[in-house]
């Protein structure tokens, strides 16, 4: 029977060509067909493989080789296929990949031996129901990450109402709402000042974006409500989704975000365990300012971790 696999390349990054056409030549060596996406093959210059616009039937693995935009282009081809996902980093944090460019080897070696472990993701479905004059246009996208409602530039403040299954929660004035998954807390609702969940974590989050409100914390929500946001009628607006995909929100329409039908599959080199890829991927001071020094040994005179993560 036949292997195959997708090669998604952060083409403008030559350390990732060239480890592609590598990695291509070593699938290909263990028996693989190996595509590539259509708009990457010039750039790539591998001859022997396929271009493609998605995923081929039989494909076994998305091997992506970039940072986490490169990630989201790759979820973009591998959830609707139910293929896993393996994201190497080459860019700066790759909190979404599985592993590092040094690892690549290894990575390889995984993919042929089907020796990887994968962790499946929660999305969301974004639905927009629009007002009658306004009818026209696409009305509904997905997200690994987050779906953000956003003010326009130059806009005014956004006026929008919060519902949780049907219930009125609460109003604000805002520069927008991100509804996040646990994998996107991480990310644009991190920055909205959202709490960190684990991606285990069963739970829809919800963080309004400076708004000016007596009550605008973020909200952890339960993974089968359905979160809506209501446009005001002064509101322009557009929903971002994972920042690469959106849709115009116009005044009066109504932004329903629920847990996705598809989850995605994300392959990692080691079994997952994000409170070290947390401390990793954002450098946290661990051992603190206030560490005491004479802390720094156990009672065997061995480093304790702390000093070691803290880099004391």
């Amino acid at each position: 029977m036949t292997r195959r696999a997708l090669l998604v390349v952060h083409t403008g990054r030559s350390g990732a060509v060239t480890h592609a056409r590598r990695a291509a030549f070593e699938l290909m060596s263990a028996g693989f067909v190996v595509d590539v996406l259509d708009t990457e093959a010039a750039e790539l210059g591998l001859a022997d493989c396929s271009p493609v616009t998605a995923v081929t039937e039989g494909t076994e693995i998305v091997l992506a080789l970039g940072g986490d935009g490169t990630v989201l282009r790759g979820a973009e081809l591998a959830r609707p296929a139910h293929v896993p996902l393996y994201g190497v980093n080459f860019g700066r944090m790759g909190f979404l990949t599985g592993a590092e460019v040094e690892d690549l080897d290894q990575v390889l070696r995984q993919v042929v031996d089907r020796g990887y472990h994968t962790t499946t993701r929660m999305t969301l479905d974004v639905e927009v129901t629009h007002r009658d004059e306004y009818a026209s246009g696409p009305t509904s996208q997905w997200a690994l990450n987050e779906a953000s409602l956003e003010r326009t530039p130059g806009a005014p403040m956004l006026e929008v109402l919060l519902s949780v299954d049907g219930e009125p929660v609460s109003r604000w004035g805002c520069d927008g709402v991100v509804c996040a998954t646990p994998t996107g807390s991480t990310a644009h609702a991190f920055s909205a000042g959202g709490p960190v969940m684990w991606p285990n974590v069963d739970a829809l989050l919800v963080v309004p974006n400076a708004a000016h409100a007596l009550f605008s914390r973020p909200l952890v929500i339960g993974p089968d409500s359905q979160i809506s946001l209501t446009a005001g009628r002064a509101t322009d607006a557009r929903l971002a989704c994972d920042g690469r995909r959106g849709l115009k929100v116009h005044p009066g329409d109504i932004v329903r975000v629920r847990r996705g039908e598809h989850p995605l599959f994300l392959a990692n080199l080691t079994p997952p365990n994000f409170a070290h890829r947390l401390v990793a991927k954002f450098q946290l001071p661990v051992a603190g300012w206030r560490r005491d020094r004479s802390d720094d040994k156990d009672s065997d005179g061995d480093t304790t971790v702390d000093n070691v993560i803290g880099g004391g």
